[in-house]
């Protein structure tokens, strides 16, 4: 068995793919209603982006009754202002909580949080 991507629901497949191409600077590969790919340049595991029709936003952190996220992204980077800079440019949103000082969480468009963080 051979784990070759993580699939992300949203209301829009190919906005939230344009999304993270433009974050991770990945290349776009399927591109079909409703379904979207990115390939990362090193081969590995990419993304793929489902379009949900019910689509419900997570809510970051989650209280009794919200709509929880279900997994998320651990973005390593060089930077963690820079990549933040580069983050807002692109469309994320910083997100109001952060639990850790050397982690930035930050919700994409269409509220996935993911994680920034510098290995140390």
């Amino acid at each position: 068995m051979k784990l070759t991507a993580t699939v992300l629901d949203a209301p829009d497949a190919q906005a939230l793919a344009r999304f993270y191409r433009d974050l991770l600077g990945w290349r776009l590969g399927d591109d079909e209603p409703g379904w979207a790919t990115l390939v990362p340049p090193d081969g590995g595991a990419g993304l793929s982006f489902q379009t949900e029709d019910r689509y419900r936003r997570p809510t970051w952190p989650a209280h009794d009754g919200d709509q929880q996220m279900m997994c998320h992204l651990d973005v390593e980077v060089d930077d963690l202002a820079t990549a933040g800079a580069h983050a807002e440019s692109v469309g994320a949103t910083l997100a109001e909580f952060q639990p850790q000082d050397d982690v930035r969480v930050y919700l994409d468009p269409v509220g996935h949080p993911f994680c920034l963080f510098v290995r140390t």
